[in-house]
């Protein structure tokens, strides 16, 4: 059998949150998405243009092994990631990191989504070209 070909990315991530309404104005107001789809009062699908975030109100009997490390979104340039982090703790969004710069060049920090969730903003240079 032959290997397919090879896939275009990751470009789909699908989130449970307790507080739907805050992760969606998390990720519309200061993250700058759109609201794609909003299939049921329990869903609602995000965009930046080129991906989608799906988050679904979380079942509190939900009690699976999933467990996620962190999401991340690709900025253009290095200096970006300074502005977004200034921007973001003026907003009262709670910061694990500061920002700080990469053996490979890039640079990034993380934060906090309302559902506890950890957010990367980074410049990836190898990613930051193919933008838009």
């Amino acid at each position: 059998m032959q290997k397919p070909p090879p896939t275009t990315g990751m470009h789909h991530i699908a989130l449970f949150v307790a507080d739907l309404a805050a992760c969606e104005r998390f990720y519309t107001e200061l993250m700058g998405m759109q609201v794609e789809w909003r299939p049921d009062e329990n869903s609602v699908y995000l965009t930046s243009g080129s991906d989608n975030l799906a988050l679904h109100r979380l079942d509190q009997a939900f009690d699976g092994p999933q467990r996620l490390d962190h999401l991340g979104f690709i900025l253009g340039c290095a200096e970006d990631v300074d502005a977004w982090f200034a921007w973001l703790q003026a907003q009262g969004v709670p910061m694990k990191t500061k920002p700080r710069t990469h053996r490979d060049g890039a640079r990034s920090f993380y934060c906090l989504d309302p559902a506890g969730s950890t957010v990367q903003l980074i410049y990836h240079p190898p990613l930051a070209g193919n933008l838009g």
